[in-house]
């Protein structure tokens, strides 16, 4: 049976590329070929029980899996149909709380973090049936108790959940993942290690370095080669990464054949010209923000991507910002209401870099710079991208250097909904990075200074005050509340993902999952700071989109 509460879940099937069958839906979205890298058997499904069960509906279930479907249960207390069907017996039931629950060692947990929390109440299982396997043990009272079980079946599998909360568990960006490749009736037992290669590498601690940290650190791939037109910086990355190939162009690192993936970190003029070489030459290809300085350049990359069924991506890293991740969080849950304005601001009062970043001819302009994570990060929480932009630029102190040194982004979408993103090079207190307006509550957040301190392999202790821009800011929500007023309440940032940006990479090239940064999200965002940079050169002029 199906209820409202299993709605997320359903979504969250269906946006996983399954084919969802319920009691109540047969709904069909994009099935993935069986034969695919996925290794989905889509035209089966996935079958969802909840509540206490039938010993009909368990005798389908059970038929729907040896054919090659999956199915996901959450048992109820005191359920014997639902005990013989999965295997398991619901041990206790705890209350709605913060749980600890730890994957087990099997290859469904590839990239994926061992240990991490949910807040959800919680049915912990004893497993009474020979052929039903542990895949998850949460930590109650120091013991570790089945939480996550599945049974194979034909070709087919029964997945048994025991976080009763299954919005909360499809929400999860680690166990929504985790059971969704459970739920998979073959799952690859090994993957092979993806060659990943920078065109680009730059000096030590920048995007180069960065790629070949996150390569090594993630489980499928390796950084096997990086090109650059300056011997000292190949030289230099050797000394990072001492099995390294160096190569002094694109042209020869298309031609190396233990190169499967190459990220694209030069300025973002060459950004499309080096892509379309690199697709041509059977290459995947990651590019560096922004995708590209236009829209037509961004379509002619997808074009040529899909021409030679290769997966272009963008690193739109600051998706896995902590503090994003929890604004999102708070948009998703609904406790902002509906969301109809939002502001973001990042900058300061200093000189602008003297580098290619100022040179509005290499950088494409101020606006695309910060502003490339900004209105990613305001379409993805809209949902979609503005319907017309205006753009406002000053240029009062810095005249060194051909980029603006303040502007102001004014965005609004069809239904009136507007956000503004502000840069500044000439603000001597900062605005907060964050000011997100609902209908029921209100959400900001502020700047902070952040000293880190690492050991970097072959160099040391490294200890630094991080660029404001790169620390989570701390973040507050105000809502009315009839009796006492606005009500303040802090927010914690979310779970740090890690190189969650690489890991989703290699999750999609290697097991077919979806991307994380669709080619064409990153495209609307260049259509957007095109049209900012001609409006702000406009005098602020109106631009329909």
């Amino acid at each position: 049976m199906t209820d409202r509460r299993n709605q997320g879940t359903i979504r969250w099937a269906i946006e996983s590329g399954c084919t969802l069958i319920s009691a109540m839906t047969i709904t069909q979205h994009d099935t993935i070929d069986p034969t695919g890298p996925s290794g989905r058997h889509d035209d089966h499904g996935i079958r969802l029980l909840t509540g206490l069960l039938a010993e009909n509906d368990a005798a389908d279930a059970l038929a729907f899996a040896a054919a090659g479907g999956a199915v996901l249960v959450a048992p109820e207390p005191d359920d014997a149909v639902a005990a013989e069907l999965c295997g398991v017996r619901v041990e206790a039931a705890l209350p709605r709380a913060e749980w600890f629950v730890t994957l087990a060692d099997r290859p469904e947990a590839v990239r994926l973090d061992g240990e991490v929390p949910i807040f959800s109440t919680l049915r912990t299982l004893n497993v009474i049936g020979s052929d039903t396997a542990i895949a998850a043990t949460t930590s109650v009272r120091f013991h570790h108790e089945p939480t996550i079980t599945v049974r194979r079946v034909g070709s087919g599998c029964i997945v048994a959940s025991g976080v009763a909360d299954l919005d909360a568990l499809q929400q999860h960006r680690t166990l929504g993942i985790y059971v969704a490749r459970l739920l998979r009736p073959a799952f690859p037992t090994s993957t092979p290690t993806l060659g990943l290669a920078v065109v680009g590498y730059g000096p030590f601690g920048g995007m180069g370095y960065l790629h070949g940290l996150a390569a090594t650190e993630t489980d499928g791939l390796a950084f096997s080669a990086a090109a650059d037109n300056s011997p000292d910086r190949i030289e230099a990355a050797r000394l990072d990464f001492p099995d390294l190939v160096g190569h002094d162009s694109a042209t020869s690192l298309a031609t190396d054949d233990d190169v499967d993936v190459v990220v694209i970190a030069t300025p973002p003029s060459f950004h499309a010209e080096l892509a379309i070489e690199l697709l041509r030459a059977g290459k995947h290809v990651v590019m560096e923000k922004p995708m590209a300085i236009t829209r037509a350049d961004a379509e002619q990359v997808i074009a040529t991507a899909t021409e030679h069924n290769r997966t272009v991506t963008v690193h739109q890293s600051r998706r896995w910002d902590t503090d994003f991740l929890a604004v999102q969080r708070l948009m998703r849950n609904g406790d902002l209401g509906e969301v109809f304005n939002i502001e973001t601001f990042v900058g300061g009062f200093e000189h602008p870099c003297r580098a290619w970043h100022s040179e509005d001819s290499i950088s494409g302009g101020a606006v695309y710079d910060w502003g490339s994570h900004h209105v990613d990060w305001i379409n993805q929480l809209y949902g979609s991208a503005p319907s017309r932009v205006l753009c406002t630029t000053h240029t009062r102190v810095w005249h060194d250097t051909t980029n603006v040194d303040q502007l102001s982004l004014w965005m609004q979408w069809a239904d009136g909904r507007e956000a503004t993103f502000r840069q500044s090079d000439v603000c001597a207190i900062r605005r907060p990075k964050f000011h997100i307006e609902g209908t029921a509550a209100t959400v900001e957040g502020h700047y902070r200074p952040l000293r880190t301190d690492a050991v970097v392999p072959g160099r040391g202790h490294l200890e630094h005050n991080s660029h404001h821009a790169e620390a989570p800011v701390e973040l507050t929500v105000g809502r009315y509340d009839g009796e006492h007023g606005i009500v303040t309440a802090q927010v914690r940032p979310a779970p740090d993902q890690g190189w969650g940006f690489h890991r989703n990479l290699a999750d999609h090239l290697l097991l077919g999952e979806s991307l994380a940064v669709e080619p064409e999200q990153s495209r609307d965002v260049v259509a957007v700071l095109e049209a900012a940079h001609r409006s702000g050169n406009e005098g602020g002029s109106l631009i329909e989109l």
